[in-house]
């Protein structure tokens, strides 16, 4: 099939490629025109043959806002848009209700796999009627990973936002888990070796994980993290996470406390803080900061 792709940083780049290699057609847009396929969104719209699906992967709040305006006004009645990126699931609601009013469907798509997606697969949660889900189910089928995990239609519009972010919120607190052992064995005199220790629970420990690898691929670069500093950013699905749990009522202490834990970070040089910044350097290609 077709497929019309906004955004190709980091995440959009490799999904496209990808996809492509499913044996579909991408045609992609970027600002940046070293990369792009096409010199607008009127220039894509254009090349692709009806009905349309336009995938969008670019940064939550306004600038999706602002793609999803345009592709209103350039598209036509049984197109589908798709929101890949992080966006919050309540302006999920509102860009399907805008794009209804023109007969254009919306679906938004959680995406999980960061930087290792384009060989490994990436992890996808959607939401949105049956027979919008229906038209970009060969590009999902393209995207997860082999097996019979991976995909999965979490519900209505704003499902599959959602339940990414409380994926991403069950990662803070897993990430911190890691980072605070981490910490712990540093400190004592009696372990002379943390890294080797990390890398021995990857195989036969209830506590294996991916996550688990890219900490110790993390140390096998830097072995007591000594380059990095002690500072962690959040991206905003954990505070929407947390935010959500106050809203429903439902007590999030780990989730919680994994996010403030961010917040204490840029106030000082915390050497948890190193580990958090690490892993999401190797999971997701996230910036550090280096001391």
């Amino acid at each position: 099939m077709q497929l019309g792709l906004i955004g190709l940083g980091k995440m959009g780049g490799n999904m496209r490629e990808r996809i492509r290699r499913a044996g579909h057609t991408v045609i992609g847009y970027d600002r940046n025109p070293e990369i792009s396929d096409v010199a607008s969104l009127a220039e894509l719209v254009e090349k692709l043959e009806g009905p349309r699906v336009v995938w969008v992967m670019v940064p939550a709040g306004a600038p999706t806002q602002s793609v999803v305006d345009e592709l209103g006004d350039l598209l036509s009645a049984g197109d589908t848009v798709v929101d890949g990126g992080n966006s919050r699931w309540t302006d999920d609601e509102k860009h399907a209700e805008e794009l209804a009013a023109k007969g254009i469907g919306f679906v938004d798509a959680g995406v999980s796999g960061g930087v290792w997606g384009l060989e490994n697969g990436y992890a996808l949660m959607v939401g949105g009627d049956a027979e919008h889900v229906a038209k970009v189910q060969p590009v999902f089928d393209a995207l997860k990973p082999e097996g019979d995990f991976g995909f999965v239609h979490a519900g209505k519009v704003g499902a599959g936002h959602f339940a990414k972010m409380v994926h991403n919120g069950i990662e803070y607190a897993m990430m911190q888990a890691y980072a605070e052992g981490w910490e712990l064995l540093e400190k004592v005199d009696s372990v002379t070796d943390v890294r080797e220790v990390f890398r021995s629970w990857q195989e036969g420990t209830v506590i294996r994980s991916w996550l688990l690898d890219l900490a110790v691929n993390a140390l096998d670069e830097d072995e007591h993290l000594d380059k990095l500093r002690g500072y962690a950013q959040d991206s905003g699905e954990g505070r929407w996470t947390v935010e959500a749990a106050i809203d429903n009522a439902v007590p999030l202490p780990a989730i919680t406390a994994s996010l403030f834990a961010r917040f204490a970070s840029r106030q000082d040089d915390s050497p948890q803080m190193k580990m958090i910044a690490a892993l999401r350097n190797q999971f997701g290609g996230h910036a550090v900061e280096s001391k």
